[in-house]
């Protein structure tokens, strides 16, 4: 009988732990989520991965400018698809502040890459924002889900627009520890 004992602690231990290595990343999302609702920008500064977050999406604004030049039938197609990603990079590092992140969050959505280029990224974003505070929190719908041990994506779906979502993705920071490091877009044909 004694011996069980030890054995059943470091089981009940070892069980704890794997737990808790689960499920760690879910009050890690909330909690961003939550920051993002109330604005504390000094919480998503620890929240987020800030170079990460922007190069991610650098990555996907970047793909979005390059599949639409490609899409126009002009000579300078080309060279304008390889233009693209770098044409983004500026505008993409001047755009996302904590207050944006908040933004993105809260209404699920990106500004598309025609309007970062332009220089309005900002602009749009804030017409997101305000047009967020108009519609009942409930209007955007979460999912949770790994994509791979140190990959965790708090998916985000406008009610409004149920064929398109934003995937937030939290990566692993030490044991229990999660950042936002990156993003996955998804935008209807239409746009």
């Amino acid at each position: 009988m004694k011996t069980k004992l030890p054995v059943l602690i470091a089981f009940t231990a070892f069980a704890v732990l794997v737990v808790g290595f689960v499920l760690s990343p879910i009050p890690a999302a909330r909690g961003l989520v939550q920051a993002a609702r109330t604005g504390d920008e000094a919480r998503l500064e620890q929240l987020v991965d800030f170079p990460a977050f922007r190069d991610s999406l650098k990555q996907q604004l970047g793909a979005e400018l390059s599949g639409e030049v490609r899409g126009k039938s002009h000579g300078l197609g080309g060279l304008a698809a390889m233009l693209a990603p770098t044409l983004v990079d500026g505008a993409v590092d001047a755009l996302v502040t904590p207050k944006t992140v908040a933004t993105i969050v809260r209404t699920a959505r990106t500004p598309d890459a025609r309007s970062v280029l332009r220089g309005d990224g900002e602009q749009a974003v804030a017409a997101d924002a305000a047009s967020a505070e108009a519609k009942p929190k409930s209007s955007i719908k979460q999912s949770y889900g790994y994509r791979g041990l140190n990959v965790f994506a708090v998916t985000l779906t406008d009610t409004d627009r149920p064929d398109r979502h934003l995937a937030l993705l939290m990566e692993r920071r030490g044991l229990i520890g999660w950042k936002l490091a990156g993003l996955e877009l998804t935008r209807d044909r239409g746009q």
